[in-house]
């Protein structure tokens, strides 16, 4: 049986593998040392599995009228599969991916190719360095950005804090958004300040979760939104029914109550994301 497509990443000596999902016929699973990052459907790439994606797929879905280009600026790229379901589902629509291993970009386009007239520009190298270099002609014109930047199974520290929202922020549109994936465990201590730096940032911000990770009682996958458009809360409602179930979700009051006395993350005192148990991402073959 030939071995699965794989790549050890220069930059960090990590070990990239796609293998097939076993559950999920005509599907890919993209693993970075040992952490599930990605999943594509070759034949079907407008579709989600990952439920937190599933999540962010409705927010993209919700935020314009169906079918309507966007300009879209992902950081973190991994297997590629939201800018291939933006590309499918919003066809005409500009993306900029900002992502640190190359190779990695390279090693996934060989083996799942993007889908055909995709319309997106590669930039390579680390997250906040990056952004920085983006052409000045994209400041307040960017109607999505989704932070999704892990490396291992941890989101770095320098791309936590305040000052790194800020400049996340500042390519928005008046009524863009910024969609963040955030992971965390029991207490939600990482996830209360992720709020509160983001709510620090813009003024209207709402969190969707499966509703046992909203309560902290088990690690998994926060989406946070935020805007300066009031906007956002009306989708609130369409994102809850569109699932996955269980789902809950905060807004207004529900986010001041939930950061509590959460501290505001800033560059002297961001921290990574907390490791999650190894036993997380075991796949049954």
């Amino acid at each position: 049986m030939p071995e699965n497509p794989q790549i050890t990443l220069r930059d960090s000596g990590e070990r990239a593998v796609l293998m097939p999902d076993p559950y999920q016929p005509g599907a890919l699973i993209l693993e970075v040392d040992g952490t599930p990052q990605s999943h594509v459907f070759l034949e079907a790439q407008d579709e989600l599995f990952f439920e937190y994606i599933r999540r962010i797929g409705h927010v993209i879905d919700l935020f314009r009228p169906a079918g309507e280009p966007i300009t879209a600026v992902h950081l973190g790229g991994g297997a590629l599969t939201l800018p291939r379901y933006v590309a499918l589902t919003r066809s005409g629509s500009r993306q900029q991916v900002l992502e640190r291993h190359a190779d990695l970009i390279d090693f996934v386009r060989e083996h799942a190719p993007l889908p055909a007239g995709a319309s997106i520009r590669f930039r390579y190298g680390d997250a906040r360095a990056t952004l920085a270099k983006l052409p000045a002609g994209l400041r307040g014109t960017v109607d999505l950005v989704v932070l999704d930047i892990f490396a291992g199974a941890r989101t770095p520290a320098h791309v936590t804090s305040r000052e790194f929202f800020g400049e996340v922020a500042a390519l928005l549109s008046p009524d863009g958004i910024i969609v963040i994936n955030v992971a965390d465990g029991p207490g939600l201590s990482f996830a209360r300040a992720q709020v509160a730096t983001l709510a620090s940032v813009l003024p209207e911000v709402i969190v969707i979760a499966e509703a046992q990770v909203l309560k902290g009682r088990r690690f998994g996958n926060l989406v946070l939104v935020g805007s300066r458009s009031v906007a956002l809360l009306d989708m609130l409602p369409r994102l809850l029914a569109g699932g996955p179930h269980p789902a809950s979700a905060l807004s207004g009051a529900e986010i001041i109550e939930f950061v509590a006395n959460a501290p505001i993350v800033t560059d002297a005192t961001a921290i990574p994301s907390p490791s999650p148990n190894k036993n997380i991402f075991a796949i049954k073959r």
